[in-house]
């Protein structure tokens, strides 16, 4: 089961296959995906669509697609990921076209971010963003992650940005 999360103005809540064109005309964009694995046809679009979908079944906890709260349309992705090769539990976020420099991505990961420290009591996270990368540098900045080191993620080198730890419970 995919918990539904909430922020002020975000949905974050499980996959869907009416999610698949929006997703798919994202993943065909080359500017927008240079960072997440580049551009897919509508084919390789869905097989990505199954593994984030996939990810909570085998990990239990995963990505999940953030929808604005106002009209219901889908902004982008944002959650938790440690697929196979990565260091560390990572989170993650992307937004689609049009949707960028609302606080949208900001947003959702400190939500899901909360989710992680509090729901699932892990104790740090970390994001890979690669350094030409700068608004997801800003993101990942203004959360309080700092740079930590350089890391090789298939064969791209990226920067290991060290999320704050959580902050114990308050009795």
């Amino acid at each position: 089961m995919i918990p539904v999360l909430e922020t002020e103005r975000l949905r974050l809540r499980g996959w869907t296959a009416a999610d698949f064109d929006v997703l798919a005309q994202f993943f065909g964009n080359e500017e927008l995906t240079r960072y997440v694995g580049g551009a897919s046809n509508r084919e390789d679009s869905w097989r990505r669509l199954s593994s984030m979908a996939g990810h909570w079944s085998l990990r239990g906890h995963g990505l999940w697609a953030v929808e604005a709260k106002d009209d219901r349309r889908l902004v982008g992705w944002c959650g938790l990921l440690s697929p196979e090769g990565w260091p560390e539990p990572e989170i993650g976020w992307s937004l689609f076209a049009g949707e960028h420099g609302r606080g949208y991505a900001t947003e959702a990961a400190l939500r899901a971010r909360d989710y992680a420290y509090r729901d699932l009591g892990w104790t740090t996270l970390m994001s890979l963003v690669h350094p030409d990368n700068r608004p997801s540098i800003r993101v990942a900045e203004r959360l309080g992650a700092r740079f930590e080191k350089p890391f090789v993620i298939r064969g791209t080198e990226v920067g290991i940005y060290r999320h704050p730890a959580a902050t114990p419970a308050k009795h």
